[in-house]
């Protein structure tokens, strides 16, 4: 007896089928060699340039292929969606090419950069509706509204109309490269990207390994397979905006927990690195889940050593007023920057000696805050700084110490050091 299954997953015919839908509106975006990386890591490495895409990102993909799905009746009633980012934008570019009503909620705390370049991408025929803290409160507010509108709701990566047309790049893919590819790196919000690319890449390329790269403060997607089944998780690091999701989608874990050959998660202190030195050294502007599939190589360097390797780079949208965190964290997981209590003397030249007898030639003061205290012996300041060398560390602390600076040393304290950074 033949056992009937229901779970879905994205044929090659039905991706095909979206590659002619998007066409239209979708760039077909370049696969080129990384020099620097494959010299780096002595491997092929191409990187596939979605960053390059209409809307500096793959979500106009699965968005145009979803909402050119609907029914005249539902084009007609309109569309609705819930983003922060990148969906927003790809929904908004589908909506004006379309000619459609589409109502877009957005966290009240979305920086407004986000805001004017979603309806700049949609123009008269979108409605920002700022809603919520929380990208769970926008959505929540979304679906609501459907429902009372009778509007159809667009999801970012839940849907398999979304999931085959960011199937498509899996079939790009194929066709660009003249060598067959040993690993494709992906990064993994809620899983519509991977779950396409299992679909056109198992069907074309089965050899193809598919890594899945999640940021470290927000493995959902390991967190699921892990517990072999769907699972959410309550507190995550957001930074890393466009692949961190405290759920991911049904179909999409499905779909990756069978086909997936790997998961990994990358430290969101590694990724701001692999962003300054994209922008520094190869002139590619990426948003921090762009930079998740290249940060993570440097785990797989013994397994993709003499490979063909393809990491997606999926977005641009980076916002410039981010640049300084950025650095920051980079510099912070590096260990070259450290925040402490320090403990002077209220007395003339305390500071001085600092500088002079505690400081070393190559360390820097980039966080200073005070305030004297005039009945106490000590007054207590913040201070971060920066060094050249991690080593330097160990003996900056032992001259606090020496010399009664030392009060404490504050990243290892996470509900202090949130207050700096």
């Amino acid at each position: 007896m033949s056992t009937i299954t229901t779970t879905y997953f994205p044929e090659l015919e039905d991706i095909q089928k979206a590659a002619s839908t998007i066409k239209e509106v979708a760039m077909v975006t370049p696969l080129v060699n990384s020099i620097r990386y494959s010299r780096q890591y002595e491997a092929n490495i191409l990187l596939k340039r979605e960053d390059l895409q209409r809307v500096r990102s793959y979500k106009i993909r699965g968005a145009f292929n979803k909402i050119s799905s609907l029914t005249k009746e539902e084009l007609d009633k309109g569309v609705v969606c819930a983003s922060a980012g990148n969906h927003a934008q790809g929904v908004a570019f589908a909506c004006n090419h379309l000619g459609i009503e589409g109502t877009i909620y957005m966290p009240s705390v979305t920086p407004k950069q986000k805001v004017e370049q979603t309806q700049m991408f949609g123009g008269d025929n979108v409605k920002i509706i700022l809603e919520g803290d929380t990208f769970d409160d926008s959505s929540k507010a979304a679906k609501e509204a459907c429902i009372s509108q009778e509007k159809t709701f667009v999801h970012p990566f839940d849907d398999p109309k979304t999931i085959e047309g960011q199937g498509t790049i899996g079939l790009e893919i194929f066709k660009q490269s003249d060598v067959s590819i040993d690993y494709v790196f992906v990064a993994i919000g809620g899983g519509g990207l991977a779950s396409g690319l299992c679909g056109a890449l198992k069907a074309l390329s089965p050899k193809t390994k598919i890594i899945g790269v999640e940021p470290k403060g927000a493995p959902s997607m390991l967190t699921s397979i892990r517990n072999n089944k769907n699972t959410e998780i309550v507190d995550i690091d957001k930074f890393i905006d466009g692949a961190a999701v405290q759920k991911v989608g049904d179909l999409n874990f499905d779909i990756c927990k069978e086909h997936l050959s790997d998961m990994y998660t990358v430290p969101e202190g590694m990724v701001c690195q692999t962003i300054l030195d994209l922008y520094n050294r190869d002139a590619i502007v990426v948003e921090p889940a762009g930079a998740l599939t290249l940060a993570a190589l440097e785990f797989y360097k013994d397994k993709i050593k003499d490979k063909n390797v393809v990491c997606i780079v999926s977005g641009s949208n980076n916002d410039i007023t981010r640049t300084a965190e950025i650095k920051e964290r980079a510099l912070l997981y590096a260990d070259l920057k450290h925040y402490f209590i320090i403990r002077f003397p209220q007395r003339a030249g305390a500071l001085k000696q600092f500088v002079g007898e505690v400081l070393g030639p190559n360390d820097d003061i980039t966080h200073f805050e005070y305030s004297k205290k005039s009945s106490r012996e000590n007054g207590p300041a913040v201070v971060g700084i920066e060094l050249k060398d991690k080593k330097d560390l160990e003996p900056l602390i032992n001259r606090m110490k020496k010399l009664n600076f030392f009060g404490d040393y504050l990243n290892d304290k996470p509900d202090l050091f949130q207050f700096l950074v």
